[in-house]
């Protein structure tokens, strides 16, 4: 029994809390948010338009919707759009929905509506007012969205972040000599937002009937597509 007391004693202090002296001192810091951002010329047009036909039927839904694709394929690559820059983007085929005329009554419509979406690419930048008037002109096409894009995204965006490190280290800086400190080794970066301005032109439905005059859409292209990134740093401030 004269030996279990000390045995007992260090297992107490070995279990013991820690106290509040114990704990690690508080680094004094400067926290800031940079901001970065890289403007660049589009590279290419993106554009979305869309055939809708109706008939009573899936099958002539169908068919009438495949001729009306070809005849605005047909004109959008006489002005030298390549085929493989023209792609289906999205492809349905459902009931019409129901019509009411302004007496209340329902209108008789056709069963089925069948709607195909394309994908045009162009990188013919200064002439897409142009094949934007012949899509509409086609009477067949709904013209829906033009995008503006870049080839290399990812590079433009990690410009913009490096700015944004190099603006948030100069921030700090100004902070810390305006405060009488110096500043000290980089403690935490958070990564911030990225997002690309400038793309979007135009967000909507415009079409026209097909005897309408070949119109050329006065469409300006942006000057530049523009990438902005954000990020959180936090810096010692030096003893």
């Amino acid at each position: 029994m004269r030996f279990l007391a000390p045995a007992l004693t260090v297992v107490l202090l070995l279990t013991a809390p820690a106290t509040a002296q114990d704990a690690a001192p508080r680094v004094a810091s400067i926290a800031v948010t940079g901001e970065g951002e890289v403007e660049l010329k589009p590279d290419f047009a993106l554009i979305f338009v869309a055939a809708s036909t109706q008939a009573d039927t899936v099958a002539q839904a169908v068919e009438a919707n495949r001729t009306a694709t070809e005849r605005v394929l047909s004109r959008i690559q006489g002005l030298g759009v390549k085929r493989e820059e023209i792609e289906t983007a999205n492809f349905q085929v459902f009931q019409t929905p129901p019509r009411q005329a302004s007496d209340g009554r329902e209108q008789r419509v056709p069963r089925f509506t069948a709607r195909h979406q394309l994908r045009v690419v162009t990188r013919d930048i200064s002439g897409i007012g142009r094949l934007a008037g012949e899509i509409l002109a086609s009477g067949d096409m709904v013209f829906q969205s033009l995008t503006w894009g870049l080839d290399r995204p990812d590079q433009s965006a990690d410009e913009a972040r490096r700015g944004a490190v190099r603006n948030a280290r100069r921030q700090a800086e100004v902070y810390a000599e305006a405060a009488g400190v110096r500043l000290g080794r980089l403690l935490e970066i958070r990564d911030g937002s990225v997002r690309m301005t400038g793309m979007k032109e135009f967000d909507g439905a415009m079409r026209m009937s097909a005897d309408s005059p070949v119109p050329e859409v006065p469409i300006v292209p942006p000057a530049t597509v523009r990438h902005d990134a954000t990020v959180q740093m936090v810096f010692e401030i030096a003893p």
